[in-house]
């Protein structure tokens, strides 16, 4: 059946500190309804473990995904799409930071997922694209609306309505990619590197980091100072920011414990 198959495979590396999210569902990594789903659960589950400080999102296909299981979708009732972009969009409502491991690949749902995501990390074969404009349609789970604030109006216009894929390089220059990486291996090991480092720092930190430039962004510049400066305000009573300081002082690595 077409809304089903498929896996989110959660693990837990570094000590439980870092969960590792990976798609699974052959060579191109199609993205079933069921997938949508798991997504949703996977990051509930990581959302209650206080011990998982960073998310990975990878896969174990050829590539990251080429979308949706465009067949799924005539099996749907159009009623029942209206809460589409709630599943996999998941990694933007999150308190933990994410980061996106992007080889070959990242179509339609697959970029949305993405671009749901707070760090994005790819290859020189990556390549993205929502293609939806091929089937009379339009992105539905956040896409129009992430792409825009990513690289402006009128390049995401282009993008979407001319179905029009975007290269590695592009996307590095454009900052939907933070770095680019010779293959999977190396894309692997430093998105490793790179979860283990942030799992080093204070959960409250991070946390509060997220929330604020992810609200601030789109509203007006005082509002977005404002609110950080209260929240500078919140760490700063916090016994994470006490052992920051104290651990500079004496010339250590902080233990960070959340509190």
């Amino acid at each position: 059946m077409a809304l089903t198959g498929g896996d989110v495979v959660l693990t837990r590396e570094h000590d439980g500190r870092v969960a590792y999210l990976t798609l699974s569902h052959g060579k191109y990594t199609v993205v079933t309804m069921e997938m949508r789903r798991l997504v949703a659960e996977r990051f509930a589950e990581i959302d209650r473990d206080p011990q998982v400080r960073v998310v990975v999102i990878r896969s174990d296909g050829q590539h990251f995904t080429s979308g949706g299981d465009i067949a799924g979708f005539m099996e749907v009732d159009p009623i029942d799409l209206t809460d589409l972009g709630q599943d996999v969009t998941a990694p933007a409502r999150s308190t933990k930071p994410v980061i996106a491991a992007i080889d070959g690949y990242c179509f339609g749902v697959g970029l949305e997922m993405a671009l749901s995501c707070d760090i994005r990390l790819g290859t020189g074969r990556t390549q993205l694209a929502l293609p939806e404009m091929n089937l009379g349609m339009i992105p539905g789970s956040g896409g129009t609306q992430r792409l825009a604030r990513l690289i402006g109006l009128s390049r995401a216009k282009f993008h979407i309505m001319t179905a029009t894929r975007i290269q590695a390089q592009q996307a590095l220059d454009w900052g939907i990619l933070a770095g680019l990486y010779d293959d999977r291996d190396a894309l692997y090991a430093e998105v490793d590197a790179l979860a283990l480092k942030m799992a080093g720092f204070s959960p409250a930190a991070l946390r509060t980091a997220k929330e604020v430039l992810d609200r601030g962004v789109d509203g007006p510049l005082y509002t977005g100072i404002e609110l950080e400066r209260k929240a500078y305000s919140m760490l700063r009573a916090t016994e994470d920011f006490a052992e920051g300081v104290k651990a500079f002082g004496e010339k250590r690595t902080p233990n960070f414990t959340g509190r």
